[in-house]
């Protein structure tokens, strides 16, 4: 059973790993345009290319990219970005003394886990299964574009969700859109500070 819990959390360390490399090669948002190019001039325009570091590509992820391919990589990164912001806020909450009531599993409580790493590595085998299953079952059925409505990338809204969207104007949405995609990108960033952090010794909480 150990063995099981530890194969799941190094699963979830390495899939959070991975957003932060995938953050990286794709720091602009959602394409406006439709045509394809092997330039990364083309890319430039992008909402979320900013000063001061521009379309930042260190590892050249995007040398001789179409089109498809910047929007699978702004995919994982808004993806990504929303993970680790309630990542980053599930982790305040623990460390503010704050859990789910009941049981994760039969006879351990969620407040008996603790938080941060310790957390993780409290979490019993039918407990961490449950949670694979969930995100499984979200990734699966609900976040993604299951009816093809989508207006962008990351739009996983599916015809049933609006929270007052479609009141927007376009530059409102562009707007909206550019804060998400800078939230995710510093989300990304302090969840792997809070870890870090946390390995160091260093607390971040009063």
């Amino acid at each position: 059973s150990n063995l099981l819990t530890s194969i799941i959390i190094i699963t979830m360390k390495t899939a959070i790993f991975a957003s932060l490399l995938a953050a990286v090669s794709a720091f602009a948002p959602a394409s406006q345009k439709v045509a394809q190019t092997t330039s990364l001039s083309a890319f430039e325009e992008e909402l979320g290319v900013q000063p001061p570091l521009g379309l930042w590509d260190p590892f050249g992820l995007l040398n001789g990219a179409d089109q498809e391919r910047f929007e699978r990589l702004r995919y994982v990164e808004i993806k990504h970005g929303r993970i680790c912001m309630l990542g980053v806020v599930g982790y305040l909450v623990n460390k503010a003394g704050i859990y789910l009531p009941g049981d994760i599993s039969y006879g351990t409580s969620f407040e008996s886990l603790g938080s941060g790493w310790d957390a993780s590595f409290a979490v019993p085998v039918a407990g961490a299964l449950q949670v694979l299953a969930f995100v499984g079952a979200l990734e699966l059925a609900f976040m993604k574009d299951a009816t093809g409505e989508n207006e962008f990338v990351g739009d996983f809204r599916n015809g049933a969700i609006d929270f007052g969207w479609d009141s927007f104007d376009e530059e409102e949405k562009l707007k909206k859109r550019g804060i998400e995609l800078n939230q995710g990108r510093a989300a990304q960033m302090g969840l792997l500070a809070l870890m870090v952090h946390e390995q160091l010794g260093v607390p971040l909480t009063p």
